[in-house]
């Protein structure tokens, strides 16, 4: 698999990163060794966790994901670009949560012994804290850049605005900048098109996009509306409902059956082809895949090979241009 550069960073990683959220949950630990064993033989390298997966698991189960994975990463260390997110709450304590100094400095060291190493490539705010002075949160990530438990900063789920707004502060003040954007993206949500892609692009951020296939609704095998079959994402955690309110809908439905027929003449899979529209954006650097078998895994990977043409690019936009509009939190 080909390696590309992380945004402005002299960093490499891989076309496509692997994503955890399901390991410990959804997934097995056995099984999610499986996946993660699979993705490396493809050349993937570049993983991404945090420190509250699995993904609905709540404070009972937050943690459990990056210790997965770090009984994996033992001997592969030096061969994985490893990234994790905090600020969500891993404790019933209100000191268990945030982008405060404190609770950055705790975080670190909680997720450093979980994943079994002394220093995390790429450590990420997992959501804007309002709560807490952005200036306080990039002073403290700066500091664990110095002291080298961190050697890139970034975040996940930020409007374009506090991008913006963290970039000056850094700029103003000296602290560490971020290097990269990890946001939802995919054929059914277009709405970072607007602002958050070409803010990237300007200021040279690399982009990791996260839900490429839409929790699964762009694998085509949901027919139609009823109740979700057990063990997919619409049906199987306490998770669920969000994935449900976001993509359980009539019109994303009836797109997907077009979706379907449109991948069916290109000869791949919709899943590859839904992954590859992603990775066709400029903008993007790396789509966060990820599976709750091996198995599920190759499609996806196929995709790092599939090049949409201009013309197969241009129906795929035409056909999902609605989806660029709304609220981008919804």
């Amino acid at each position: 698999m080909k390696s590309v550069r992380f945004g402005n960073t002299g960093l490499m990683v891989s076309k496509l990163c692997l994503g955890t959220m399901t390991f410990g949950l959804q997934t097995g630990e056995t099984e999610s060794w499986r996946i993660l064993d699979h993705a490396f033989d493809a050349g993937i390298y570049f993983i991404d966790t945090a420190n509250v997966y699995p993904l609905g698991g709540g404070i009972e189960h937050a943690g459990h994901t990056e210790e997965i994975v770090g009984t994996w990463l033992k001997g592969r260390r030096d061969q994985v670009v490893l990234a994790t997110k905090f600020v969500g709450e891993m404790g019933t304590s209100p000191l268990d949560a945030g982008a405060s100094r404190r609770h950055i400095f705790a975080a670190v060291d909680a997720s450093l012994r979980r994943l079994g190493t002394d220093y995390i490539d790429l450590y990420q705010l997992h959501r804007p804290d309002p709560g807490t002075p952005i200036e306080e949160t990039l002073e403290a990530l700066t500091d664990l850049v110095k002291i080298g438990k961190v050697r890139y900063i970034g975040c996940s789920n930020f409007p374009a605005w506090r991008v913006a707004r963290s970039l000056g502060h850094s700029e103003h003040h000296g602290f560490a900048k971020f290097a990269s954007l990890q946001p939802r993206y995919n054929l059914l949500f277009r709405e970072i098109e607007r602002e958050l892609l070409p803010l990237a692009a300007e200021e040279g951020l690399a982009v990791i996009p996260f839900n490429p296939i839409a929790g699964g609704m762009l694998s085509g095998k949901h027919r139609d509306l009823a109740q979700p079959a057990p063990g997919t994402r619409f049906n199987s955690t306490p998770a669920s409902a969000l994935y449900r309110r976001r993509y359980w809908h009539q019109d994303m439905l009836e797109i997907v059956a077009e979706l379907g027929g449109i991948a069916k003449e290109a000869g791949v899979s919709l899943v590859t082809l839904a992954v590859a529209w992603v990775l066709a954006n400029p903008a993007v650097t790396s789509p966060i895949i990820g599976a709750s078998s091996a198995e599920q895994l190759v499609d996806s990977i196929q995709a790092a090979e599939f090049e949409l043409d201009q013309e197969l690019k241009a129906k795929l936009d035409a056909l999902t241009a609605d989806y660029r509009k709304g609220d981008w939190e919804s």
